[in-house]
């Protein structure tokens, strides 16, 4: 192997503290803005680290903005998915690229402050996941109504009270989640996998922000139907996940 190629091979297997995955679509306008302010706040922390963008099927600049961007940003990794294959298929191809002791999720549209990432990593002690919570939305009303019905009748028919499952801005440790197979939606099911894999989780509030740069793509009529088919498959994985303890005697 030639001293190039070596390079880039040590490059792809070092272990690092943290991983951020961000899926992307459509996001020309945002993205830049909120990679400054992630690659600063880590910078902050002093912790060997990387940024995943998983740019999903994006048909605006996106792509060629992040390649553009990678030029000048060594720790910056850019995945593409095509055809664009959903938030769900975006998060897993993160996780299993990330090589971080500690992987953060969270939105490409700029609403989650990276600022708070250093609370979420200094709660995850004892912890397999830290949870942010949206303390104070800026987000439209019908939204947040939408929202708050879903995130009920998810606690209910799952047996948990988590306060905000919708919140992206999450800190995982990797062997909770790097492995998780995902199918469509799941990611909305997050602290039910973990806690159903035995996690300790923990909420914690965190900022938010409203939408400044680029439009969303959220439809709380266009997501209802599908994700309480989905809820009710986590339902079934819970009720039929195997638990049990071994013991190995001398």
């Amino acid at each position: 192997m030639n001293s190039a190629n070596q390079g880039n091979h040590n490059q792809s297997t070092q272990q690092l503290e943290i991983s951020v995955v961000i899926p992307a679509f459509n996001e020309e306008e945002a993205i830049l803005p909120l990679l400054d302010e992630v690659f600063q706040t880590l910078h902050e922390m002093g912790c060997s680290h990387e940024v995943i963008v998983v740019n999903d099927g994006s048909d605006d600049a996106t792509e060629s903005i992040l390649h553009r961007r990678r030029e000048t940003s060594p720790r910056l990794r850019v995945l593409t998915l095509v055809p664009r294959s959903g938030q769900s298929a975006a998060f897993e191809a993160g996780f299993r690229a990330a090589r971080g002791d500690l992987i953060i999720t969270m939105d490409g549209d700029g609403q989650n402050d990276p600022a708070d990432i250093p609370r979420l990593v200094e709660a995850i002690p004892g912890h397999d996941a830290v949870l942010g919570v949206r303390a104070h939305r800026k987000d439209p009303w019908i939204r947040k109504f939408a929202q708050r019905i879903a995130n009920g009748v998810r606690n209910t028919l799952l047996g948990t009270r988590f306060q905000d499952v919708g919140c992206s801005l999450k800190v995982f440790r990797r062997q909770i989640i790097q492995d998780l197979t995902l199918y469509n939606g799941l990611h909305r099911f997050f602290p039910y996998l973990v806690e159903m894999r035995g996690g300790r989780t923990l909420e914690v509030d965190v900022g938010h922000r409203a939408r400044q740069l680029g439009t969303s793509k959220y439809s709380p009529l266009g997501r209802g139907i599908p994700a309480f088919l989905d809820l009710l498959m986590v339902r079934r994985m819970k009720k039929r996940a195997l638990r049990y303890n071994v013991e190995e005697k001398p």
